[in-house]
């Protein structure tokens, strides 16, 4: 003679024998407890949990704030530029003057143009491809991709350029963001062949037109595409670690670049 064990009750209702468990938890739920799940069933304090936990979706995407503000500092720059000769010669990049110590040059040339027409197509490259940017990684990320890509391309220019090269614009930043498209794109599984094209042309018009450089959207594009990479494959709850790190070392490898360059032409010179 055998005795059957008594069925399991209810979490919540424990005079309702019941055979159910929530997915989540492992509760026994009755029928009226029971909450249907994409995979399973939850019980009425996992759906609550959940739902703590889920982000309310945005109704409208926020306004591109650092694509403008970018935008907006070049124009103004541009304009400070007409009035006063002088802030072109001091802020451009120029390897010498790097190497003297002046590498905020670096960065500063970024925001520097020759001529409205150079303002113009960077700008207008920056204006349709910045917001898109924006909205997916965010407007801290967002920043960070631009200046390495500004960075790179800077580093590259210092690296190869001619010693007596003036160089500015925003060109190596806009690079990264085309290269930043293309690799965002790939990840999500989207039609980037327009993206592709778009850079195709703008490195045949690169190597095509005198006084063009070339380093500078090399060093962009290479940049852009790597800070892309780290921000969209790294998964998991180190994911922001990854990245965070990953920007860093990416700094400090520009850093070194540019201590070795600076000592290879201070001895230079001074062997000279």
């Amino acid at each position: 003679m055998t005795t059957q064990p008594p069925a399991p009750t209810c979490f919540w209702h424990p005079d309702r024998p019941t055979y159910l468990r929530c997915s989540r938890c492992d509760r026994y739920i009755c029928p009226d407890c029971m909450r249907s799940a994409a995979v399973g069933q939850h019980c009425p304090a996992c759906v609550r949990e959940a739902a703590q936990t889920v982000r309310a979706p945005r109704l409208r995407p926020a306004a591109p704030v650092v694509t403008y503000t970018f935008i907006a500092i070049s124009v103004v720059m541009f304009v400070v530029q007409l009035a006063a000769q002088d802030v072109e010669r001091l802020l451009v990049l120029n390897s010498l003057a790097v190497a003297d110590g002046q590498w905020y040059r670096l960065l500063t040339s970024t925001f520097l143009h020759f001529g409205p027409v150079h303002l113009l197509f960077n700008m207008w490259a920056l204006y349709v491809v910045g917001p898109p940017l924006e909205s997916a990684l965010g407007r801290l990320r967002f920043t960070a991709l631009y200046l390495a890509g500004a960075l790179g391309g800077s580093v590259l220019v210092y690296l190869l350029a001619p010693l007596n090269a003036a160089t500015a614009g925003a060109s190596g930043a806009v690079f990264g963001l085309f290269a930043a498209t293309l690799v965002i794109g790939r990840r999500l599984n989207l039609d980037v062949r327009w993206v592709l094209a778009l850079i195709v042309i703008n490195l045949v018009i690169t190597f095509s037109v005198p006084g063009i450089s070339w380093q500078g959207h090399i060093g962009g594009l290479v940049s852009g595409a790597l800070v892309a990479a780290l921000y969209v494959y790294p998964t998991g709850r180190s994911r922001t670690a990854v990245q965070v790190l990953g920007t860093l070392a990416l700094l400090a490898v520009f850093a070194v670049l540019v201590v070795v360059r600076t000592g290879d032409l201070l001895s230079t010179f001074t062997l000279r």
